[in-house]
Order: C-alpha cells, then structure tokens, then sequence
C-alpha cells in the first residue's frame, strides 16, 4: 500500500494535494480557529435544548461491563472523561442490550430492572465529571443507545449465538450460519418491540434526555432495513422494512411520554469484504453479479445510493424523529468504509482504499442528506481519521451546513478533552490525537476490554497490553 499516513501531512498544501491525489474530496479549512471564534463554538438550539459547541461523542463499547449488564469501573472512567470532553451532545455514551441474548458480547451493558439504578448512577457520573470542569449552567443533551445485536449475537462469550431476520447468502458464508434456527418469527419480533419499550421506560427513568433506536452497523435494527427477501410483515417492501421503527416508536411513546428519541443509521452499506490477493480486501463472491442487501446501496455491492436513505429520513419527520446520526457500513463485514483506519483489526484485511477516501464519502453522504433535510438535526461520523487535520475539515462542514454536530468516536478514548482544549483556544495536544491503530477494536476482538493502548498510560498499565503488542507482532509476522 502507498498511503501516506495523516500525521506525515504536516500543511495545508501537502495535506489538500494529497487529498485529491488520492480521490478525497474533503472540504478543509486552511486555518483551524481556536477558541470562541471557532465555528465549532456556534450555538445550536434543538427543541427546548441549547447547545453552545458542535461537538458530539458518539457510542463507544468497551466491552468492559459486569456479567449480570451493570457498568464496572472501567465503564465508569470512560463515561467521566466523555463529560470531561466539553461536547455538549453525548449520543448514547455506548450501545446498551435491551435483554441478554441481544448482547454483542458477554461484557455489554444491558438495561433491566436489576442494572438501571447503576445505568443512573453511571450517567451521574458523566453529568458530574462535566460539571466539575465546566459548572452546571450548560449541561449536556444525553442519550442512550438501545440495541439488539441480532445476527451478531455473542451473550455468553465468544460463540456466536445469531438471532436474524432472513437467510443471507454472503453473511451466512462468512459466520457459517447453517440452518434456519436463527430466524426470528414476526412474534418474537414483537416481544422484542415490547423489550426495547420497556428499556426506554428505564432509560427515562434514569434521567436520559432521549433514546437512540439502534438502526446501524449490521445489528438487527439495521438488517430490518435490508430485509427485502424476509416474508411476513417485517419484510419486504419499504413500510414492511421500516414496521419495526413505527411499532417501537409508538410504544416508547407510549410507556415514556416526554423522552426523546434519536436513531443512528448506516445510511450506505456495501457487500460484505474478505481478505483477497495480498490480504487486500474485496467483496466476497456471491450467487450473482447484484448484491440487494445493502440499504443505501447501488445494488453493486461497492457504491452507494440514497433514495431509500432520504424515504427513511422522511419517515423520521413523519414521526417527529429530530435527532439523527449517520455512519456507515459495518464493523463486521465492512470496516473500511465505517470505520477508516490506516491500520486494520486483527480480524480485517489490508485496506482497498485511502482512508481519507473512507471518511470523504461519510462527509458527502450526511451532506446530501442534510441538504435534503435541513429540519433534522444531524450529527456526522468517521472523524477521527483526520487526525490533525480534524479541526479544518470539521470547522468547514459546520460552516457550510454539511452538518449539525461532528461526532467523535476512537478519538474520544484517546483524546477525550479534544473539544475543551479547541474551544478554550488550542493547541491541540498531538500525543494524544488518535492515529488510528485499531487496537481499539483488535482487543476485544481477542476478548480483551476496549481502550487506547497505544496513548492511554492507564490502559498501558492493564495485562491486556502485553498481550495485544504480542498479537500484532504475530499478525504482522502473517502480513509480512
């Protein structure tokens, strides 16, 4: 691979040249303005709510709860630093379970009767952290990302236990899933619906402003949106699709009158990859030259198109949905166009594209959806690959309306207070800006908790260092 990594980029020149060198078309600011002045510092008013930054912190799993859902002292820590970041939008502080077989991994948060006083007290925690670095006068809008993990389920270690909505023939190749015992029938469907009702009860209950109905990155909210083969009334044609997000809004309404709801949405997705020649990656061969399961697809498997999208954004409005944050993709079939990385997980493959090219296409696809819908408040995702270049692609997206709010995910582990340091004025610190080595995601890829290894002194510290430094010498020897 000949990519150049970000931190070589060191001007304004090397950095745009580069950019459409490599087919990155990014709108980039030549200064980044620190301070006040920042249009990172614009004030935005959703609803009966006031921001004064546009700074998100988006969902990020540690993998690092109690068996029985609760948070422990690592999930605590990284929910205080998210506080401490100054970003007045906190969207879901992470996926949360809304029962146990819906668990991604057996240290996922669930929310039930038994953990929701913890949950409170873990949000507490947050608000608290925020309020001792910024006072109490402008608190933070938060959320809490509800999901079921469906076909990606793993609740009691790493075997995985899916729970699907159809029989995918790329995916099924991929998992090994076998047999049909996993489909889930329209009954069980609504048992869930009831599920995820009762969870954004609780999660009102324990003081969060608005609940995220988890619509993206593979899980089951999300294959709801491909589900075009699926018969019965949760699949097929879009209203089908789409029946899920109607009869769960309507129940949270219902049993929470006055909580808020956001959805985050894969608003592109691709076919899924494989490690190819060189171990760099490509689709993953099919029974046809079409690929029809990636909403927001082309039907290529390998580009994008937005007409869906846009129905399904509508739909939001129709519900009186405002809040919406758009991502990409899948960390499990496709992390290149989700997650852009210069480095891949232990689980991936060599990148088939410039990361840059990665995040330049999140950017243009929450713009065109922006632009369609400028009354929905939009948070944009795959930042943190910008790395030192972040402030001046950010700052032009918020100045040119591309976005409502830039979210931050990898980089809120490694550089929490990224926010508070711009707009009390800068410099940013670049030890700890995130460079994107995944070992966010190869850790508990390998069952290890999430965090940054590589510039967090407090992970540094933890046994899971030495052996994730051992894990990658190996994957390095393979790739050699």
């Amino acid at each position: 691979m000949a990519y150049r990594r970000v931190a070589q980029l060191r001007n304004y020149q090397q950095f745009t040249s580069y950019c459409e060198s490599a087919g990155a078309d990014l709108p980039v600011d030549e200064r980044a303005v620190f301070g006040k002045e920042s249009p990172l510092a614009r004030p935005y008013a959703y609803r009966q709510h006031d921001f004064s930054n546009r700074f998100a912190i988006l969902p990020m799993e540690g993998w690092d709860g109690a068996s029985d859902g609760g948070p422990t002292d690592l999930t605590i820590r990284r929910w205080r630093r998210f506080g401490e970041s100054g970003a007045k939008l906190i969207w879901g502080g992470e996926a949360v379970a809304v029962r146990h077989d819906g668990r991604a991994n057996a240290r996922q948060l669930i929310i039930n009767d038994r953990t929701v006083k913890s949950i409170a007290e873990l949000r507490q925690s947050l608000l608290d952290a925020h309020e001792a670095r910024f006072g109490s006068a402008d608190r933070p809008l938060i959320g809490l990302q509800l999901t079921h993990s469906g076909r990606f389920c793993r609740p009691n270690g790493p075997k995985l236990e899916p729970m699907a909505l159809y029989r995918h023939p790329w995916l099924d190749k991929k998992f090994q899933l076998e047999d049909d015992d996993c489909l889930m029938s329209d009954g069980e469907i609504r048992a869930l619906i009831e599920d995820f009702g009762r969870a954004a009860a609780l999660a009102g209950r324990a003081g969060f402003d608005f609940v995220d109905i988890k619509h993206c990155h593979g899980y089951l909210g999300h294959e709801f949106l491909s589900a075009v083969n699926r018969e019965g009334k949760y699949g097929g044609s879009f209203e089908d699709r789409t029946r899920f997000l109607r009869e769960t809004v309507e129940l949270v309404r219902a049993l929470a009158p006055g909580l808020d709801i956001g959805v985050r949405l894969s608003a592109i997705d691709w076919a899924p990859f494989h490690a190819g020649s060189n171990r760099i990656g490509e689709p993953m061969p099919g029974d046809s030259h079409t690929y029809p399961y990636a909403f927001g697809g082309d039907g290529t498997g390998i580009g994008y198109d937005l007409s869906e999208p846009k129905r399904f954004l509508a739909l939001l409005r129709e519900l009186d949905i405002g809040l919406v944050c758009i991502t990409a993709g899948s960390p499990y079939y496709n992390f290149h166009i989700q997650r852009p990385a210069i480095f891949p997980p232990s689980d991936g493959y060599l990148l088939p594209e410039d990361p840059l090219v990665g995040v330049a296409r999140q950017i243009q696809v929450t713009a065109e959806l922006k632009g369609a819908f400028p009354d929905l408040t939009m948070v944009g995702s795959g930042y943190s690959y910008l790395q030192d270049w972040l402030p001046n692609v950010a700052q032009a997206v918020i100045k040119r309306g591309m976005a409502d709010f830039i979210g931050l995910g990898r980089m809120a582990l490694s550089y929490p207070h990224l926010p508070a340091d711009l707009l009390a004025g800068g410099p940013l610190q670049r030890k700890r800006v995130c460079r994107t080595f995944s070992d966010c995601t190869t850790a508990p890829r390998n069952g290890m908790v999430s965090g940054c290894f590589p510039l967090d002194e407090f992970y540094k510290s933890r046994g899971e260092y030495e052996r994730l430094a051992t894990l990658k010498k190996e994957q390095a020897a393979q790739d050699a």
